[in-house]
This record gives structure tokens, sequence and C-alpha cells, in this order.
């Protein structure tokens, strides 16, 4: 008996995924939800793991660019055929292995007198290394950059000395037309305020070893901003819902994502319910995200539905910035770094750390007085956290 191995939905509003490359080879054993290929859409990039077990025939070849549906493999659910290796060579496809040194690609062509046919991957900087995950506007910036050999061969380097072509991969291609069409899309406006972080930081400094003794995870900015989020969206559900033709789809819950460096680029998994959880809960659900992530064991559901964003350029030292909107989505929150700086309180200067806070909304769901209103809130609750607790 034989079974499929299709292309299954990506998510909201994807039709179609490359096949980067394969794990498993043609005629090897795979165990069921073991995974047996990468898939890279617009929004991630994921393991496809086998419906069944068996013995794999792949139909497709790596880099190929495929349907949601379409078949990429047969299983046949019996035992090995005599003389299957676990090594045998792959019919179909070509293992494209991942990371592979450029220069190394190149003598090896070199050596073969041929030029290269498979599409080579340069190693990236390692992420910066900060317990706080990170949300950009374009929801998911930094997809792997894929880059001919050929095309950086020695005997072509004089006429284009320190100049290097690299093809948009294509979820770079879609991140800049999703962008790009937000801005034509909405009529999109971006207010700001600030925040005065003392207590935020008081209340960690205060009681960080407390929780994390308690819990086994510190607590973190993230978790304090998609709280209040929660908050202030109960007050202004306009900022929570999307526009579909000439209805507003309003959501009951918070489905929040916040974005994750991994080596891969970012991913933004969607915390659900947020509204629902209490503060220890959201820190415990980042730090799980955070490290599904960066293991690349996300779902495809843990990367779809969200409702709002949160997108932190502070860990880059960002001070002020204006989000892009994400699609369907009618609002996004900045946050940025915190800093020191000069505010009168009472009529007396006083150093306090700040942190200027921005709301991007679609000024055709939101007037300015929920925008304004929505980050006064924010403002708030972050500078009085005791409000979250007493529900107030």
């Amino acid at each position: 008996m034989s079974s499929n191995v299709e292309v299954p939905a990506l998510g909201e509003s994807i039709s179609e995924a490359i096949l980067v490359r394969w794990y498993k080879r043609e005629g090897d054993r795979v165990a069921v939800d073991e995974a047996i290929c990468e898939l890279e859409s617009d929004k991630a990039t994921v393991d496809l793991p086998a419906p069944v077990g068996g013995v794999l025939h792949p139909v497709k070849a790596a880099g190929e660019t495929m349907q949601v549906g379409e078949i990429i493999a047969r299983i046949d659910e019996a035992d090995v055929p005599a003389g299957a290796s676990e090594s045998s060579p792959v019919a179909t496809t070509q293992i494209i292995p991942p990371q592979q040194d450029e220069s190394a690609a190149r003598l090896e062509a070199a050596a073969k007198k041929s030029p290269p046919q498979t599409l080579q991957e340069p190693k990236r900087a390692p992420p910066p290394k900060s317990d706080e995950p990170l949300v950009e506007s374009s929801k998911r910036v930094g997809s792997r950059a894929v880059v001919e050999a050929s095309s950086a061969s020695p005997q072509s380097s004089t006429a284009t000395e320190g100049i290097r072509r690299v093809p948009m991969s294509r979820m770079r291609l879609s991140i800049a037309e999703r962008m790009v069409r937000a801005q034509q899309t909405s009529a999109m406006l971006t207010t700001f305020n600030e925040v005065d972080m003392t207590a935020v930081q008081e209340l960690r400094r205060e009681h960080q070893e407390r929780f994390k003794k308690a819990h086994g995870f510190s607590l973190g900015l993230v978790s304090f901003f998609t709280w209040a989020s929660a908050v202030a969206l109960k007050q202004f559900p306009i900022l929570n819902a999307q526009l579909d033709g000439h209805d507003i789809v309003y959501h009951d819950h918070v489905h929040l994502g916040v974005a994750v460096s991994t080596e891969r680029g970012l991913v933004v998994p969607v915390l659900r319910n947020v509204e629902s959880l209490s503060l220890p809960r959201i820190e415990a659900e980042i730090k799980r995200a955070a490290a599904a992530a960066r293991d690349g064991k996300l779902s495809i559901t843990d990367l779809s539905g969200g409702t709002f964003t949160i997108t932190n350029g502070g860990i880059f030292g960002s001070l002020l910035s204006t989000p892009i909107l994400n699609p369907p989505q009618a609002a996004i929150l900045g946050m940025h770094a915190i800093q020191d700086r000069p505010v009168a309180i009472q009529g007396h200067v006083h150093i306090r750390p700040m942190m200027y806070v921005a709301l991007s909304y679609d000024h055709r769901l939101a007037d300015g007085q929920d925008a304004v209103s929505f980050l006064v809130r924010i403002k708030q609750v972050l500078e009085d956290p005791i409000q979250m607790l007493l529900e107030i």
C-alpha cells in the first residue's frame, strides 16, 4: 500500500512553498511523524513529518517550488525491499548540505571542471544573544540568502571587484511584497508616547530571584508589554480587529505574535489567548516558543492566526521607529531601547529610564483617539504594574 506525501496548508494566505532539502533519501525507511524534508514559505521554514511509516520515494527535487496540496513523495507502507540501504543514492532529488562553505564549493567545482549546479547558502552571522524575543515590523526579517557559486568564480571577479549579486529568497521576496502591499492597501498612521520604566525595573530587580526560584526562569520585559497589550486591547477591541471587505471582524481573544531570532532568520510564534494568562504563564509561553523556534520545532499552528503584534527593536539599540502593519492585523506596537533621560516630575528634574513606544494602526478601522488612548493605557499599566495584578 502506498501513501502520498503532500505539501500541507502552511498558514493564512500561503499557497506555495519551496522544498529546501530532503532529510531522507530514496529507499530510506521512515517512521510516522519523522521529519523527511524542509519546506520554506513566506512565513517560516518548517520540517514536514511523514504521515505514515514505510519506504520513502521522493518525486520532487530540492529547490522546486510547489503548490499546497501537491504531491512531493510516496511512502510504501511495506518492509524495506531487499538490497535497499539507508545510504542508497537519491534517484530524483539532490540533498543540499546546509551552511556549506562557498569557497569550498568553488574549489570542488573547479576540480570537476564543470560549473556547479547546486545553490549554496553563505554563512550567516549568529543572531544577537539576548533572552528577549524580537519582533520586526516585517514579521520575519532575515531569511536565508542563497548565492550561486558560479557567479563568484575567480574569472569574473576582475570586472566586478567588490560587488556580489545575491538573489532574494522566496521568503524575502514575499516579505517585500507584503510590506509594500501593507502600505498601499491600508491608511497606516503611527502615534507615539513614552513610558517611565522605573516601576517595571524595580519590580524585576526586587523579585527576580524569587520569581526564578518559583518558576524556573527569569522575568523579561516583553512579558510586561504582552500583558499590558492584552489589558489595553480589552478596552480598545478595534485594534484587535481586522477589515474583511466592508466588514469589521472582531476577535474576542488576543492572539499575540512575538518574534524570535534564530539561525534561520526571524520567526513569529503566536501566543494564544493572552488575555487569560497570568504574567508568569505569559513568560513561560514566551520561553517555550523561543526554544521551539531555535530548535526548529514550531508547528504551522504556532505561526498563524495572530491578531496583534509586538515589535522589539530595543535589543538592537533602536531608539524610535515606525513599525509597518502586519496584514490583516489592524495595529502593531513597537518597543524600543530604554535610555536614562531627564524628565520633569512635579516641578523637579529627575533622571529616569525611559522608553519610546510606537503604535502603527490602520486609520480605516481605528480613529486617532482610539490609538492615542491605547498607548496611554499601555503607559498607565507599565508605570504602575500593580494595576495589572489588581485588574484595575
